[in-house]
């Protein structure tokens, strides 16, 4: 039984020793262990796997009258389950995507107020929205722009600058 626990305690030290140094082996070789500890052969499968077999050897042990070659059986069955488990859920999270981050070109189009005049061949600045959150830029327009005035984005013209037209009612 004394096994069966060490084997189970072993995984989880080694669940552990994965989730903070994640990648270290991986740096440590210079990149010829990449892509080796990915999938079912990651250190979280084999943790898990490893941690089951243990304490499922060790439960099976204790509670039945198998002996060690049963409860080596029913362990193995069991970290089979938990490292299947593991992979499945780790690439449920690794999929998991979130929206597309909104980018400067995604202003074109959008209307905003001038916060600062905007001088002819001169910048001012401008308040806009991006994916709903206001956003203060840096304005340039072919003419003068008086400040309060709404006006439409024509093009970004880096990522803290836009050029503008002012809105015509």
């Amino acid at each position: 039984m004394d096994w069966f626990v060490g084997l189970g305690i072993a995984g989880l030290v080694l669940l552990l020793f994965s989730l903070i140094f994640d990648g270290i082996l991986e740096g440590v070789f210079g990149g010829v262990l990449d892509g080796l500890f990915d999938g079912l052969l990651s250190l979280p499968v084999i943790a898990g796997f490893v941690s089951m077999l243990g304490f499922g050897g060790a439960i099976v042990l204790g509670t039945t009258g198998l002996g060690v070659t049963g409860a080596t059986a029913a362990g193995v069955v069991a970290g089979a389950a938990a490292g299947w488990l593991t992979w499945k859920f780790s690439r449920a999270l690794m999929r998991d995507q979130t929206a597309a981050t909104p980018r400067g070109g995604d202003l074109v189009g959008t209307s905003g107020s001038v916060v600062t005049a905007i001088p002819a061949e001169g910048y001012g600045e401008v308040l806009v929205y991006l994916a709903g959150q206001p956003l203060k830029l840096a304005a340039k327009s072919s003419g003068p722009v008086a400040r309060g005035a709404e006006v439409w984005v024509e093009s970004a013209l880096s990522a803290t600058s836009v050029a503008v037209r002012p809105v015509e009612h």
